[in-house]
């Protein structure tokens, strides 16, 4: 009788790599063309990034609006029987400068108008994501409302805070 020799277990075949690296060659091939053509405007209606942001003509360039700011004063708002949350609300009023003495002097209607409005809204639309845009956009209406005419052109909130 023969001794049968131990059978010893074949190696599994490795893998070819190269369907991996070209992979990765053509990858890179494709973002290095994508983005040449881009920058170089080969792209059909699109000019160069350096010729469309690097260079600022002086015809380019507005005037700056007339506008001047009237700054009102913070408001706290308590939520509930006074144990709930409170809101810190301060925000100021952008206007046409030569209106700016005008809506000043009207600025403690505004306040009214303002914090009676926060004091309506329910706690659970504060929560919300688009809260803030738009209580900013009553309260424009109604400090509009207030001061009459185009004189407020918009209501910048410097500070939202609800805690």
């Amino acid at each position: 009788m023969t001794e049968a020799e131990p059978e010893q277990p074949e190696e599994p075949k490795k893998k070819s790599k190269l369907p991996l690296l070209l992979g990765v060659l053509l990858l890179l091939v494709g973002a290095g063309g994508g983005f040449y053509a881009v920058n170089s405007g080969l792209l059909p209606g699109g000019d160069s990034f350096v010729e469309n942001h690097a260079k600022v003509e002086p015809d380019d360039i507005k005037d700056m609006p007339d506008v001047s700011y009237v700054a009102l004063d913070p408001l706290v708002v308590s939520f509930g029987d006074g144990r709930g949350p409170n809101l810190r609300f301060r925000a100021q009023l952008e206007v046409h400068a030569p209106y700016h003495d005008e809506v000043a002097k009207v600025s403690p209607r505004v306040m009214d108008v303002l914090n009676s409005y926060l004091r309506a809204v329910d706690l659970e639309d504060l929560r919300s994501n688009s809260a803030l845009v738009k209580l900013r956009a009553q309260m424009l209406r109604r400090i509009q409302v207030v001061t009459g005419g185009n004189r407020v052109n918009d209501l910048l909130i410097m500070e939202f805070v609800l805690n």
